[in-house]
């Protein structure tokens, strides 16, 4: 499922390409869940002829603002890509939203239809928009409210409340990952375990991951550097965790795969000790 950086670099493609630029056409598969509880009729009319003003991502969903106080998000689900396509671009069986400009298609497409297409017709911002925590790499992000939270769900997985998006919002499975594999704390302590020292790297670990995906991912459209740090080679879980038989790019040692938190887990059991504080 595309994450944080995914989101925003998605986000991008179609801002790069139609930003002040008019829609002089919108298509839609109708009867397709991924556009349920849109006012279908009005959704066409007001896009077309507006004008794309700015765009923007937050957590694991993007927003679209068009002239005429109009308000489009997207959540992208586990298989949801944004394109862009020629003008004359022939919609297929997946692609369920196309906005049409005079050089462009934006196409948004999911072939297995876990997205989600919003809109809002007004003045202010959408509430399901505003109502997203504060993000990750904001001063809203404290320790404080980190320590707070891990106590109110001190007796689940860490691993499953770091994919808790009212307070870790745009962190997924392999974000949740790599900042407790940086941290050195196993994904199965349950968060009420966690010590002031590691709820603090918690939290800076947090923040880093976010920084750099975003850098990288959304920034300058790429892939994850090999290297956090210059003086530690291979500092990135990301290359080593999709496959067994992976090792920790730091111990050496052999990674561990199973499920924690209903999610397909990785770590290190050299670095990542499940002691006693459980």
């Amino acid at each position: 499922m595309p994450e944080l950086a995914e989101v925003d670099f998605f986000r991008k493609r179609w801002d790069q390409a139609a930003l002040h630029q008019t829609i002089t056409g919108v298509h839609t598969h109708d009867a397709k869940k991924i556009l349920r509880g849109i006012p279908l009729a009005e959704f066409k009319r007001v896009l077309t002829g507006a004008r794309l003003l700015h765009s923007a991502a937050a957590a694991k969903q993007m927003l679209f603002h068009f002239s005429g106080d109009a308000w489009l998000g997207i959540h992208l689900g586990m298989s949801g890509e944004l394109t862009v396509q020629p003008p004359d671009f022939v919609t297929r069986k997946h692609d369920h939203l196309a906005l049409r400009t005079a050089q462009h298609t934006l196409v948004f497409s999911d072939p297995r239809m876990f997205g989600r297409v919003l809109f809002h017709h007004g003045k202010e911002e959408p509430e399901w928009w505003t109502k997203i925590a504060p993000a990750i790499t904001s001063k809203a992000f404290t320790v404080e409210a980190v320590a707070d939270f891990l106590r109110r769900r001190g007796r689940a997985p860490i691993k499953a409340v770091l994919l808790m998006q009212e307070r870790f919002p745009g962190i997924g499975n392999w974000m949740a990952d790599e900042v407790l594999w940086r941290s050195a704390i196993h994904p199965k302590r349950l968060a009420g375990s966690l010590t002031p020292a590691e709820i603090r790297t918690l939290h800076r670990e947090c923040k880093n991951v976010c920084r750099l995906a975003l850098k990288t991912i959304a920034g300058e459209g790429g892939y994850l550097p090999p290297d956090l740090n210059a003086h530690i080679p291979q500092s990135w879980l990301f290359w080593h965790r999709w496959e067994d038989g992976g090792k920790c790019p730091r111990t050496g040692a052999k990674l561990i795969r199973e499920e924690v938190g209903g999610r397909t887990t990785c770590w290190s059991p050299a670095r990542q000790k499940l002691s006693a504080k459980k």
